[in-house]
């Protein structure tokens, strides 16, 4: 394949383009003290976002990862605040094992509702979605109102996820909804410090959960 360029990439396979990928940010990350299942998450982190010091910066929860792999073989759904998460995520993985992946944000009763109570959908999407779901992993990288809400549903004893992956970003209450996500202590989870994120790496922290639930 002639690209009729100057420069000519260094593979058109796609394995040996994540192969590549992944020793760069092996030798780029350097010494760290992530286990090695919490390494296939970061790595995937960074590889989503080519950003080191958003990978350094994510925190896991001991027991995070077994939690989400005994979720997914357990056939339990994934809850996503926005339709970018659901559309960006590996179903087939959940889907073989009796889960899928669900996003409440558009529908029109929680459009109504949002609307009525002047409040956000992802507020309303996220009381929906525990009404509907028992346990479940949810996938939050957008919305920091979806996580406060989450988190409160969790106080209040009325949601019990199986694991949370939030990991909104933006500069209005992102950096504070993870900061009181690493809080928590009844559910396990995945965040990460600051303003960075979004539905990018908590897709791609989701994808590495669901492919260690293959193996």
């Amino acid at each position: 394949m002639d690209f009729k360029t100057d420069f000519k990439p260094l593979t058109v396979d796609p394995d040996k383009i994540y192969d590549y990928s992944f020793s760069i940010i092996a030798e780029e990350m350097g010494e760290h003290d992530f286990s090695e299942d919490e390494w296939k998450i970061v790595r995937r982190v960074i590889h989503a976002s080519a950003d080191f010091e958003l990978g350094r910066s994510v925190i896991i929860h001991p027991k995070a990862i077994q939690a989400g792999v005994d979720a997914i073989r357990k056939g339990r759904h994934v809850i996503a605040d926005v339709q970018m998460i659901e559309s960006g995520t590996g179903k087939t993985r959940f889907q073989k094992h009796g889960g899928d992946v669900h996003c409440y944000i558009s529908d029109p009763d929680v459009m109504v509702e949002a609307k009525r109570l002047n409040t956000t959908r992802a507020i309303i999407s996220m009381q929906k979605a525990v009404k509907e779901n028992e346990g479940g992993i949810y996938a939050i990288g957008n919305a920091p109102t979806a996580l406060l809400e989450l988190i409160r549903l969790i106080k209040e004893g009325i949601a019990k996820p199986d694991l949370i992956i939030g990991m909104p970003v933006g500069f209005v209450s992102a950096a504070e909804s993870k900061e009181e996500l690493a809080k928590i202590t009844e559910v396990p989870f995945i965040t990460n410090i600051g303003r960075k994120g979004g539905s990018t790496v908590t897709v791609a922290a989701l994808n590495a959960i669901s492919l260690l639930a293959d193996s």
